[in-house]
């Protein structure tokens, strides 16, 4: 069974009772690609994972994952076969090693020739030397690690991580990022959430940001363009009161503000285009002009023009 894309839903909803999780969310995965589901707490991004694995059955609309009805528990079942999925808590056994645990795993998906499966993917997490210590010694991290070999064990077509560095400290984030980088360098499909937004950008190649409903979904650089535009950011060398107010006039200037008394930040169509004529206006209206550059929005300045500040997130 072979499907245009890998993971598709239409219309998907799922209500709890009164409460709506999911409401009416459509995406379409390519094979390759890698998608990052962002939004707060509550925003339906795990609620959503489970509909696809089919964990959840959804109120309305469907979910395909490898041509697979996710609504059919049989269909789900064949696809959760062909699907890897690594949690902010991963079920691992704690009395048993990291071999044991990744056998007992390579039993139940019936993986041929299961021991040189699993020392390539202890070696790719970098545990293959800590193979025969017991996982209830091992960090967090490393459980992390071993849950991503857990998850790769059966080379499975799509992978599904909910916030998986979540918790971790800088060193462990690191390396499942860098492990990361790698399966996607390997073109594996993936569907990714997280809080952090700087994983986001490195890791994926279009955002969706929900909050219950989709509120966007596009590649990183697109979604700055469509809110923000291109900006400039303009250093002054002494303070100049009027030069805002000098920019605002311009007719090719979108926005403009101050990001201090001698900074300038304005977004304009076209800086190639325009700069020289941005410049010889505040030149002219007497500013000393230190440098100027192309601003880089940031993905956090993007995703809250979504879902507004952190304080007005849903819990």
């Amino acid at each position: 069974m072979r499907a245009p894309f890998l993971i598709e839903t239409e219309h998907l909803t799922k209500r709890f009772g009164d409460i709506v999780a999911v409401e009416n969310v459509s995406l379409h995965i390519e094979r390759g690609e890698v998608l990052a589901l962002l939004g707060p707490n509550g925003a339906g991004k795990t609620t959503t994972i489970r509909l696809l694995l089919g964990l959840l059955q959804p109120t309305e609309g469907t979910a395909r994952v490898l041509g697979y009805d996710m609504r059919r528990r049989s269909q789900a079942e064949k696809a959760r076969a062909r699907v890897g999925v690594l949690t902010e808590t991963p079920g691992l056994y704690d009395t048993l090693t990291a071999l044991e645990n990744l056998r007992f795993f390579a039993n139940l998906y019936a993986i041929p020739k299961a021991d040189a499966a699993i020392e390539t993917y202890l070696r790719v997490v970098e545990l293959w030397d800590r193979r025969d210590e017991r996982v209830g010694t091992f960090s967090k991290g490393m459980r992390q690690r071993l849950a991503l070999a857990r998850a790769l064990l059966h080379e499975p077509d799509i992978l599904f991580l909910d916030e998986p560095t979540s918790g971790l400290d800088p060193a462990a984030t690191r390396r499942i990022r860098e492990l990361l980088l790698d399966l996607k360098a390997q073109g594996r499909t993936t569907l990714l959430t997280t809080h952090n937004l700087d994983e986001a950008e490195r890791l994926a190649d279009r955002i969706a940001v929900v909050r219950t409903r989709l509120l966007v979904i596009d590649t990183p650089k697109a979604l700055r363009l469509r809110l923000y535009g291109r900006r400039v950011r303009i250093a002054l060398a002494t303070p100049s009161p009027h030069a805002l107010d000098v920019v605002r006039t311009l007719p090719f200037v979108r926005h403009a503000l101050l990001a201090d008394d001698k900074t300038l930040l304005v977004q304009v169509e076209s800086p190639d285009v325009h700069n020289p004529s941005l410049i010889e206006a505040l030149v002219q209206a007497g500013a000393r002009i230190r440098w100027v550059e192309e601003d880089r929005v940031s993905l956090e300045d993007v995703y809250l023009q979504l879902v507004g500040e952190p304080e007005e997130a849903t819990a």
